[in-house]
């Protein structure tokens, strides 16, 4: 495997694109939907999604050109290459796979379980990007990303549980 570093200003960068993705994916997901009580959680998860691409966008606006042009430090590269199998695929969080859209004839069922394995590689995704981003450049933000998310797969898993 090439060895790819990233600067911090790229790893934000994907992990705004990882949210876009999912916001998009439950707006998408709400419309197709005909169960009232799944469109509006999945309405608020777009929200919070919505609301984690800010998050990012503004830690990366407040980078400094050195953090901007600094490559961030993995001498095992373990989370360098999940973050380089993230970015080759685009972010995974709120998608049935890298290259599939909903197809509208999906159960609540079978949108919550899509729902919860995105939300779980979402998790994978931004433990590995806590471990390279340095406290000063917000890390704290990134470990309450990671509760929220914890949060959305708990919720999730409540929502199947009762259909």
């Amino acid at each position: 495997m090439k060895n790819i570093t990233f600067n911090a200003d790229e790893i934000f960068e994907m992990a705004e694109e990882v949210e876009r993705i999912a916001g998009e994916f439950y707006r998408e997901a709400a419309q197709k939907t005909k169960d009232e009580n799944i469109r509006d959680l999945l309405v608020n998860m777009s929200k919070m999604e919505d609301e984690h691409r800010s998050i990012f966008h503004d830690m990366r606006k407040h980078l400094t050109e050195h953090e901007k042009a600094e490559t961030v430090y993995d001498p095992e590269d373990q989370a360098m290459q999940y973050l380089q199998t993230m970015a080759d695929a685009h972010g995974y969080e709120g998608k049935i796979n890298p290259g599939e859209k909903l197809s509208g004839k999906e159960s609540p069922r079978e949108i919550l379980k899509i729902a919860i394995v995105a939300e779980k590689n979402s998790i994978v995704f931004y433990s590995g990007l806590k471990s390279l981003v340095p406290k000063e450049a917000g890390r704290d933000k990134i470990e309450k990303i990671i509760h929220e998310e914890l949060g959305h797969l708990a919720t999730l898993n409540r929502e199947l549980s009762k259909l």
